[in-house]
């Protein structure tokens, strides 16, 4: 007999093209009609709440009242819940985003039971490598998904392992039609046996037991209160088979019997059977770079602060910043990260990253202030903090906001030695802005905000203190040597800017050189939200022939360039078709390099006032390539340049071409292990590989769409995905930033140790000035704070890259998290300021292991390549 499990479920978007508000009403009424039917109906013994405990969260904002009844639900084994907070994107979301994810998702489900221990992912376009390296760290060794396989991965059947590159793994029972075959399933018989049929032939040709799942559910679906009548007529359809209601959990204890399943590794980003859309990565480019820029401000900066300060005696404010978490993982669901919505949906997602990148702005702010203000300074000097949040000493050239009333300073360290400025600016501040309570009691005197530039060497996770003191000469600002000529020259780079806007490169160390860099490329897009469509044998429009605006300016510690480039472009489909230029995208390009950093720091403002179009900017690196390296969760991956079904899918009837484009999270480069050239992020996550040698980096800076879905694209033919609803917010009208960097080095990315060069790029010098005036007053902390600190520091420089540093979440340690984005094993080596620590080994899910060796208060590890790991502290 063959077993069909019947699984009853919902598949939850909390918002698409209808809002939270509008899901969270019909889940009201949902959950009333679960809870009943699972309360007075034995026979009906389990349902899954599609994994995600931001449905819970959603439901007692409303009904709290029902705790006690979801609790013995869960605690009963019928109501299944977890293991994730939101259902996470896995493409354009962080690692460390899917860690809290998963961890704020088990959090939720302790106070209710135990969360089912499966990484349940039914929807999301396309699976990350990884994925079972996460699971594993959670002890969740069975995977549930949908999209992104085909028979070239290594089988053709519907349940195999997958292993990422450290040997992790996990069990998969593959949806080979989807999550959401058994919806409303229908009583009439000839009805249901068409549709059933149709399922069986597929379940049953990919399943490698005699155990296959129907999952009767669906996207918002209420319960399915006949299903017992349902199951009566299936038996008597099909008297070879056994219906029976189950859970996932019983699939996979069948198929844990067996020992031949096939090993599978790597990502799933196929389209053949079901669409990945492998060009959603640049929709709405705004939203995809809010949460890129939020997600480093996190982990690079607000997390690691805390931990300093929670070191120094502070409070750690797990509660605000959990509130941070959410607020973003709200947006990290596969619809609304891929922004495939209404544009009401998009400006609640904007809005929440609003509110999340303000939240933590305040927080790191607050935490400088803190640290800053419980400084030993008797004599009452204003003081400027930089606090290095990478775990090595940084010699830095660092540019600061100090406000004071002094016409002219001086700065000074802790040891009272004088530290060399160069004032970049000044502008008079009107005190009212610094503190209304000044001018409240009649004082009109101005202040001065001067932005001021130094180079120091700031120690390992830490901080330095500097003095402000009254010179007896007024700070001017220092005057810029332009360069007419429009070139400059650095430690390592010759760089011009050519007469259309572009950059020509010379590297010092190699010789190389790269010319008519971020060249802008932009063509018609017919397609909709979820993916690019070309308009067929258009000519692509370039800026080759333009004339830029262009400002070159050098001082003694780097370079700034200022491009302005106008690019005609048609306003719309219709000019487009018709030839015409009647619209215009402007870019105004701002560099800045300094003399000793190998990296170029490029910042893209954009006003696009053009409809229905997509713009890249061109990175020729002079290196033919047939594969391309860019990072993806802790780790990175090596993808061909041109994906070989692209020469089969419209023989095999694949849902969709299979066109090289694909995500990064930090970094994307291309290398001949002589040499190299990448590309770093801040803001953009999409790129393609380009040209006719396959060397040149192409990296979206946005698609301008006007509609949901789209029915017959070129590369996607037939149905439309999604529906055909308006979104002319999409089309991208108005300004955009984007920050980006360019890296040319020695050997490949992976000796050039690129991942930390993104973790650099992404994790600026800040600082704290402190003055007599705050118009938000805090009381002494009564915790002294040394001038200068630091909290640990790495002992043996490799390509190890530092991921999050922060607090334990149930533990009064810290947790330290890294990992190995190279081709290699690699030792990673720290040392802390407390001789006297005990060092354990902990799972993502922070839950100790076993404790570590500790030599003179450091630890040495082996980290295999692509591998993550976590020491308490």
């Amino acid at each position: 007999m063959k077993n069909v499990h019947i699984v009853p479920h919902m598949h939850w978007d909390r918002e698409w093209y209808f809002s939270t508000e509008e899901s969270r009403i019909l889940l009201v009424n949902n959950m009333e009609e679960i809870m009943e039917k699972l309360e007075r109906d034995p026979e009906y013994p389990h349902y899954v709440l599609d994994g995600q405990t931001s449905i819970l969260e959603d439901y007692f904002a409303v009904k709290p009242e029902n705790r006690e009844r979801v609790r013995s639900l869960v605690q009963s084994g019928k109501l299944i819940i977890g293991p994730w907070y939101t259902q996470t994107d896995e493409m354009v979301v962080g690692g460390e985003s899917i860690v809290r994810n998963l961890l704020y998702g088990h959090k939720d489900c302790e106070e209710f039971g135990a969360p089912m221990k499966i990484g349940y992912l039914p929807d999301s376009f396309g699976q990350s490598s990884q994925m079972p390296q996460i699971f594993n760290g959670f002890d969740i060794s069975f995977s549930i998904f949908w999209r992104g396989t085909s028979e070239r991965h290594g089988t053709d059947k519907t349940e195999f392992y997958w292993e990422s590159d450290d040997g992790s793994k996990v069990l998969v029972q593959l949806f080979p039609l989807g999550y959401a075959i058994g919806k409303y399933l229908p009583e009439d018989e000839e009805a249901l046996q068409k549709r059933i049929d149709k399922y069986f032939t597929v379940l049953d040709k990919g399943a490698t037991t005699d155990h296959i799942i129907l999952p009767n559910g669906h996207d918002q679906m209420p319960i399915q209160q006949n299903i017992d009548v349902i199951m009566d007529k299936l038996r008597t359809l099909y008297p070879d088979r056994e219906f029976f209601l189950s859970r996932y959990e019983n699939i996979f204890a069948e198929l844990e019997k067996g020992n031949d399943l096939s090993v599978l590794s790597g990502e799933f980003l196929d389209g053949k059977y079901m669409r990945v859309h492998r060009s959603i990565y640049s929709t709405r480019m705004d939203i995809k770079a809010a949460n890129t820029r939020i997600e480093n401000k996190l982990t690079n900066i607000l997390e690691p602060l805390a931990s300093i300060a929670y070191s120094l005696g502070f409070e750690y404010h797990h509660g605000l910043i959990e509130l941070i978490w959410k607020e973003i993982m709200k947006n990290h669901a596969h619809d609304s990260i891929g922004c495939c919505c209404s544009d009401k949906v998009h400006r609640e997602i904007m809005n929440r990253f609003f509110l999340a990148e303000e939240k933590t702005d305040q927080l790191i702010e607050f935490y400088k202030r803190k640290i800053t203000d419980s400084i030993e300074n008797e004599t009452g000097e204003d003081l400027l903090t930089a606090f290095n949040l990478l775990p090595y000493d940084r010699e830095e050239t660092v540019k600061a906001r100090v406000v004071t009333k002094l016409n002219g300073f001086v700065m000074e360290d802790s040891a009272g030695e004088s530290v060399s400025f160069e004032v970049l600016g000044k502008e008079i501040l009107d005190p009212g802005l610094i503190d209304r309570q000044i001018v409240h009691y009649g004082n009109y005197d101005p202040f001065y905000e001067y932005v001021i530039q130094w180079k120091d060497t700031l120690s390992a996770m830490g901080y330095k203190a500097y003095r402000i003191k009254e010179a007896d000469h007024e700070c001017s600002v220092a005057d810029w040597e332009e360069l007419h000529d429009h070139a400059a020259e650095t430690d390592l780079y010759r760089i011009s800017v050519n007469a259309n806007g572009t950059l020509k490169i010379y590297d010092k160390c190699d010789g190389s050189e790269i010319d008519q860099v971020l060249l802008l490329e932009n063509g018609g897009d017919d397609g909709d939200e979820y993916d690019y469509s070309p308009l067929e044998g258009e000519e692509l429009l370039y800026n080759a022939e333009n004339k830029a605006d262009i400002s070159v300016r050098q001082n003694r510690f780097g370079v700034e360039m200022s491009i302005g480039v106008a690019l005609q472009v048609p306003i719309d489909l219709e000019s487009r078709k018709a030839g015409k230029r009647d619209g215009a995208v402007q870019v105004n390009w701002h560099i800045e390099i300094a003399n000793d950093d190998p990296t170029i720091r490029i910042r893209a403002a954009i006003d696009n006032q053009a409809k229905d179009h997509r713009l890249r900017a061109l990175i020729p690196t002079g290196i033919a390539s047939a594969v391309s390296w860019s990072d993806n969760q802790f780790g990175m991956i090596k993808r061909d340049v041109v994906d070989g079904a692209m020469e089969v899918w419209e023989d095999q009837d694949w849902d969709e071409r299979p066109d090289s484009i694909y995500p990064m999270l930090g970094f994307v480069g291309l290398t001949d292990d002589m040499k190299g050239v990448s590309l770093l992020t801040n803001s953009t996550r999409e790129y393609e590989i380009v040209g006719e040698a396959y060397d040149t980096i192409a990296v979206t800076l946005f698609r301008s769409v006007g509609v949901l879905g789209k029915e017959n694209l070129v590369r996607r033919p037939g149905r439309p995905s999604g529906i055909k609803l308006p979104t002319p917010d999409s089309q991208m009208i108005g300004a955009l930033d984007l920050e980006l960097a360019l890296l040319m080095h020695g050997g490949s990315l992976s000796s050039a140790h690129v991942g930390r060069q993104a973790k650099e790029y992404t994790t600026p010098v800040h600082t704290y000035n402190k003055i007599p005036h705050n118009a938000m007053k805090l009381n002494p902390s009564g915790i002294l704070t040394p001038h200068e600190y630091s909290l640990l520091a790495e002992t043996c420089p490799s390509g190890i890259v530092l991921s999050t540093l922060k607090k334990a979440e149930k533990e009064e340690r810290l947790l330290l998290r890294f990992y190995n984005p190279t081709d290699d094993q690699a030792q990673a080596s720290f040392a802390f300021n407390d001789q006297g620590i005990i060092p354990v080994e902990a799972k993502l899910s922070e839950e100790p292991v076993g404790e570590l060796s500790v030599h003179d208060g450091t630890i040495t590890l082996d980290v295999k390549r692509n591998q993550v790991r976590t020491v308490l502290f």
